[in-house]
């Protein structure tokens, strides 16, 4: 009796071969429907760990190719890999003070200039010198933790970065330094004065660069026109051109986003944190501000689709779109398991662990049905389509399931009173200016906006040297 898998393969897969082998279908083609078939998602399985890291790995990108894997970590190092052979080819001190969150490789560069962003606020570059050594520099900084840099698609030069000061800013790499385009603030409903909004995710449209969107600590993610903003800094408004939330979520004061992801059709998906997944067509917009709607009758009679089963409670989570087309939806949970989702239908189609506590971070290979994550432990995992009898969903999903949607039930927030609220909002602003200034010592923090033009450099194997800036770190070769 014929498997399910195989009379999938039978009826789906091997019509695509034949026409390959006719010359009836290109290359492409056939690598797309290979790379987007179910059969194939749901055969990934380990492929590989690269270890080297000394804390918690919290980002991780391809380079444009897809030969390169860049990773950032606790120890405030960045690392480049080629991952097929499973080997380290450079590591460097990065400048940072604190937890590395995002390192990208800037495209069109030969892979030669790495951007960083870190809990410390700073937002660095270092760039690989023909000596194999790796100059580093600060090109920004924000007043609180950096999760998350956009980069323009196709530019060597432009990219963004947003903070948990709510500040949104624009890099170009011929110049040097950042640009502030705006603060990003609350809607005012009432006569107090609008709050601050801590951003966790930017991402840039793939079909229309002029367009971005963030996310952060209230329910809206907002979309912007950066043709609006002027590069000298001179722009007051903060007025995004399009919103996007789910209905019942409008006006909700316990969720927040921390994880945005744009589709190659311009679909925009939001991760919430102890909430679900959703994924907006362009059409679901609800304008420039959530004040304008008057009544139930302005909102969009279509409803965003939902992803559910994981958990995203402890962590700034990421979301990915995976396939040539993005033909599937995936997430970390913080049960430890890796989540991927039909995107049409929502139907699980893979449920793996991948950490032995927590998913943050997933980055899809840019050609193969490849991917790597990254969480807790200090590794990164690499994932692909492997020969085995592993079924695709674990026999314990219901348990998995039911137990992450009742652990998100049961930490729904108690109503306080906005008084209560505020009070408790002003003494965690105390806590964390208070850490602030414990950890890092104003000279550390301003030392390098002083000598912004000076370049600290990590030195090749066993040649090490210490940075002035930053006294005692050494920027030597791991």
């Amino acid at each position: 009796m014929e498997t399910t898998n195989f009379k999938r393969i039978k009826h789906g897969f091997f019509p695509e071969i034949i026409n390959r082998e006719m010359r009836i279908s290109s290359p492409q083609t056939f690598s797309r429907h290979f790379s987007s078939s179910q059969v194939i998602v749901e055969k990934i399985d380990l492929y590989g760990k690269l270890n080297g890291h000394e804390g918690c790995v919290n980002t991780v990108e391809f380079n444009f190719n897809g030969d390169i894997l860049v990773s950032g970590s606790d120890d405030k190092h960045v690392m480049l890999w080629n991952w097929a052979t499973k080997t380290k080819t450079l590591c460097y001190a990065s400048g940072h003070l604190d937890n590395i969150f995002q390192a990208r490789i800037m495209p069109l560069t030969d892979d030669k200039r790495i951007i960083t962003s870190s809990a410390d606020g700073q937002v660095r570059l270092g760039e690989i010198l023909v000596n194999g050594q790796v100059k580093t520099r600060r090109l920004g900084k924000h007043q609180g933790r950096v999760h998350s840099l956009a980069v323009e698609p196709g530019s060597p030069h432009i990219f963004f970065s947003c903070g948990e000061d709510g500040l949104v800013q624009h890099y170009d790499l011929r110049c040097g330094s950042a640009s502030k385009l705006f603060h990003c603030f609350s809607f005012k409903e009432t006569n107090s004065p609008p709050l601050n909004i801590r951003l966790n995710a930017i991402i840039i449209d793939p079909r229309n660069p002029n367009y971005f969107a963030i996310g952060g600590s209230d329910e809206y993610a907002r979309v912007y026109d950066i043709r609006r903003y002027r590069s000298d800094g001179s722009n007051v408004s903060d007025e995004p051109v399009n919103l996007f939330c789910p209905r019942h979520l409008l006006h909700s004061n316990h969720v927040h986003i921390t994880g945005l992801a744009y589709s190659k059709a311009s679909e925009l998906l939001i991760s919430y944190n102890d909430e679900l997944i959703y994924l907006f067509q362009k059409n679901m917009g609800l304008g420039p501000s959530p004040l304008s709607l008057e009544s139930e009758t302005q909102l969009s009679n279509e409803e965003p689709q939902v992803y559910a089963g994981h958990r995203n409670s402890r962590t700034v989570k990421g979301v990915s779109f995976f396939g040539p087309k993005d033909e599937y939806v995936m997430s970390g949970s913080d049960c430890g398991h890796i989540f991927i989702w039909r995107k049409k239908d929502a139907k699980l189609v893979r449920v793996m662990v991948g950490d032995r506590r927590i998913v943050n971070h997933l980055e899809p290979h840019p050609c193969m049905p490849f991917l790597a994550t990254c969480g807790f432990d200090k590794d990164v995992k690499l994932w692909a389509p492997m020969a085995g009898d592993a079924p695709a969903l674990p026999k314990n999903l219901k348990k998995i399931t039911e137990s992450n949607r009742q652990n998100r039930e049961d930490q729904s927030p108690a109503t306080l009173a906005p008084d209560v609220i505020m009070h408790v909002v002003r003494l965690q602003r105390r806590q964390m200016f208070g850490y602030v200034e414990r950890r890092y010592s104003r000279s550390d923090l301003e030392s390098d906006e002083e000598d912004g033009d000076e370049d600290y450099i990590s030195g090749l194997a066993n040649d090490i040297t210490f940075s002035e800036e930053y006294p005692g770190e050494n920027f030597g070769d791991c």
